[in-house]
């Protein structure tokens, strides 16, 4: 992995994973690794923002990393922990939210959208972006893979480390965000104007995937289409069809141009039926190493401490030089 840049990835284990978090996401962690020195982390931390159950995360976290391995991930190649392992994550968070203003965290969009209308909202939330900071920062990340829906809190990441190290002197890589033209934004089969999300109440909405094959097929036949017949890739007057689209060409590897030329004059229907087994022939391998996994926990679970271990060792050694900058702690004797 030497001389490769190093690329930071985190993902929350808050309920079960679809295939929007596989397109957008957990796919392109896979065909990253021979192109990052990657490290990427379940953020439990990340989790606690809302109302959880004890148990539930820990479930959720172990499945999680099942799903990952199950997807593709190399432990031998990769670095794959849970954040809570690593209490660097914490400690960092505390003295980048010193250099954080309130202003620039009260600005951050997903703040305002989760906390409008809701007195209650946990501080957590808002500080949420500069815990998101410590984990991409205390790696010395240089790429962030991340949707469209996150370059504000890598914009917010850039700030403070320029920030800190103006400050304390150079101590942390500034990172560039990697957003993917395609797939990071895979929407809801119900609503293509909304992403496909896992707290969406409607199940048909996504693709879970643990979902076996006659319901991806109810699920894509059930899916909104557009008032015209014609399969064409249009996101502004399509919406519908155009993510349908953007689903097979990922999946099978071929261009949206050729796939509309494959159902030039055919309707609906066909392209439906022949999307959900592109769907069902694709999840097939993951869904079996999944299972193999979920009845070897052993398996996950010494991979994640495996993980850990190498985490805190590349996070210990950040946080002592971190410390000194900042003068914390007592000085050397003489």
């Amino acid at each position: 992995m030497a001389g490769k840049p190093r690329a930071f990835s985190g993902i929350q284990p808050t309920g079960g994973i679809h295939l929007g978090n596989y397109l957008g996401a957990i796919r392109n962690w896979v065909l990253q690794q021979d192109q990052y020195d990657n490290i990427f982390s379940i953020v439990d931390l990340h989790a606690m923002t809302i109302p959880y159950d004890p148990r539930e995360l820990r479930q959720r976290t172990l499945e999680v990393g099942s799903v990952l391995l199950a997807a593709g991930i190399d432990p031998e190649r990769s670095i794959l922990f849970v954040q809570s392992d690593v209490r660097e994550h914490t400690e960092l968070c505390w003295i980048l939210g010193t250099l954080a203003t309130f202003g620039e965290l009260r600005r951050m969009t997903q703040f305002k959208e989760k906390s409008k209308g809701n007195e209650r909202v946990g501080a957590g939330l808002f500080f949420y972006p500069v815990l998101q900071a410590a984990d991409i920062l205390l790696y010395d990340a240089a790429v962030v893979p991340v949707g469209e829906d996150q370059k504000q809190h890598i914009e917010l990441t850039r700030d403070l480390a320029i920030r800190f190290n103006n400050t304390f002197g150079e101590t942390f890589v500034v990172p560039e965000p990697d957003i993917k033209p395609a797939g990071a934004r895979i929407m809801s089969l119900t609503d293509p104007l909304k992403k496909m999300s896992k707290s969406d109440p409607d199940p048909d909405s996504r693709i879970e995937l643990r979902d076996p094959p006659e319901v991806i097929r109810r699920k894509i036949r059930k899916a909104v289409t557009d008032s015209e017949t014609v399969i064409r890739y249009d996101e502004e007057r399509k919406p519908a069809i155009s993510n349908l689209l953007t689903i097979y060409s990922l999946l099978s590897g071929i261009p949206i141009p050729e796939l509309e030329e494959r159902y030039a004059g055919k309707g609906y229907g066909q392209f439906k039926q022949d999307l959900a087994e592109v769907i069902i022939q694709a999840l097939a391998p993951i869904q079996q190493r999944l299972e193999e996994l979920v009845a070897q926990p052993g398996i996950v679970i010494r991979t994640l401490q495996e993980g850990a271990a190498k985490a805190r060792e590349l996070a210990s050694a950040k946080m002592a030089l971190v410390r000194e900058r900042c003068g914390l702690g007592l000085p050397p004797l003489d």
